[in-house]
């Protein structure tokens, strides 16, 4: 059996790691078009800041992970199109497969915008190279104004990462609140007055009119915002190309069964370029999350392998941190609300049908796994405490054989 992966990202691990548990022999092919082994990408913030480096993000998994595990690593390479079973690389080299994963992850979206093309110092925040790109137009003055487009996830952390190698970091959204797609306004708002107390600067509801080499011009206000270094933060776009030229069914991702395994048989896919079902609110949509990037891949790669391994638990989560403040979030914000608010922290339980359906935790996020477990387990809350739970949670809500099941002193 000859395996193919696309990518090198953390579905891309999980699938190699995933055909090791089944088939420990045959031939493993992974191509990156970045020229890394696989590192964690969402460190390049705290890489930035100086709290790791580079050699560090590059043990996501040990130096001779590939070669432990008997993979071909082509990094630096891009495959250009399918043909059958057959991957044509740039420089024409053709990869014969049996069974191919599709870990392409997502690229950055930039939407067109006047004048874009006339500043010289910007770059994305998405990869290690993104992250060095950023590093070498900071240089070392700390005197240089940071304009960053984008106020989700991406240009938060791209914040957090520069403050303090930065003159100054404004952030722009033409949402009405931050992380728009993560979190309702409240809790958006307890991250942005603890950013803002760090020197952040939000204009929020508004957008570039246009740019002009070093200054934008807003669209409502008519401000004028100089700056000396861009960074395009506004979302992302999965890369399916590929699969939909293979004749992959594609509705925004790749769409997939819960083995991973695309419409065109003997073609997985995984991570950000791939459709999940979230089963806290019963739709499917890409989950761009490395949990679930890891478990899709792990799936994709045992099933391609000839195991039978579904995967059925995916759910929306994002757990980061801004500025020493910490924030998890998961499933849907679709039904009745349980929300505290004391000693600075924020939490917000969501309930539906007795069960666990999302949550949002800022401040303490201590006991976040056992929320997670209670929405990916789909345990219905009349089999447990859960006034315990909200207050308090601990496993002492379960029954005694719940909790030797979770503490691995059960067989299930």
């Amino acid at each position: 059996m000859k395996y193919l992966i696309i990518g090198s990202g953390t579905a891309a691990v999980g699938c190699i790691e995933g055909i090791r548990v089944v088939d420990q022999a045959s031939p493993i092919t992974m191509v990156s078009s970045e020229p890394y082994q696989p590192y964690g990408r969402p460190l390049i913030s705290y890489m930035l800041q100086g709290k790791t480096t580079e050699e560090k993000m590059l043990r996501y998994r040990p130096a001779d992970f590939c070669e432990r595990n008997g993979v071909t690593a082509l990094l630096g390479h891009t495959v250009q199109r399918l043909e059958g079973r057959t991957a044509i690389l740039e420089d024409g080299t053709a990869l014969p497969f049996d069974k191919l994963c599709i870990a392409s992850g997502s690229r950055p979206f930039v939407p067109p915008m006047e004048g874009l093309e006339s500043v010289q110092n910007q770059t994305s925040f998405m990869t290690l190279d993104d992250a060095k790109r950023l590093r070498g137009l900071l240089g070392e003055g700390k005197d240089k104004r940071v304009l960053i487009v984008g106020a989700g996830l991406i240009g938060l952390k791209c914040a957090e990462g520069i403050l303090g190698l930065a003159q100054s970091v404004t952030v722009i959204d033409l949402a009405p609140r931050i992380l728009p797609n993560v979190l309702s306004e409240e809790p958006a708002a307890v991250i942005q007055k603890h950013m803002e107390g760090k020197g952040v600067r939000f204009v929020l509801n508004e957008s570039v009119r246009r740019f002009a080499p070093a200054k934008a011009t807003l669209q409502n206000s008519g401000e004028v915002i100089p700056f000396d270094v861009l960074v395009v933060a506004v979302g992302v776009r999965p890369n399916t190309g590929l699969a939909e030229a293979a004749g992959c069914a594609v509705n925004r991702g790749i769409l997939t069964n819960d083995h991973s395994e695309t419409t065109v048989p003997g073609i997985y896919a995984a991570g950000d370029c791939a459709v999940s079902h979230d089963i806290s609110c019963g739709t499917d949509r890409i989950l761009a999350i490395l949990p679930n990037a890891y478990l899709q891949g792990e799936t994709a790669g045992m099933n391609m392998a000839g195991g039978d391994r579904p995967f059925r638990k995916a759910v929306s989560m994002n757990a980061s941190g801004f500025l020493g403040l910490h924030m998890i979030t998961a499933g849907s914000y679709d039904g009745e609300q349980y929300l505290t608010r004391e000693n600075g922290n924020y939490k917000l339980l969501v309930t539906r049908d007795d069960h666990l359906v999302g949550f949002i935790l800022i401040g303490d996020i201590e006991r976040a796994g056992i929320y997670t477990s209670l929405i990916r387990e789909r345990t219905p809350l009349s089999s447990i405490d859960f006034h315990l739970i909200r207050e308090k949670p601990q496993l002492m809500a379960f029954s005694s054989t719940e909790r030797a099941k979770k503490l691995g002193g059960a067989r299930v």
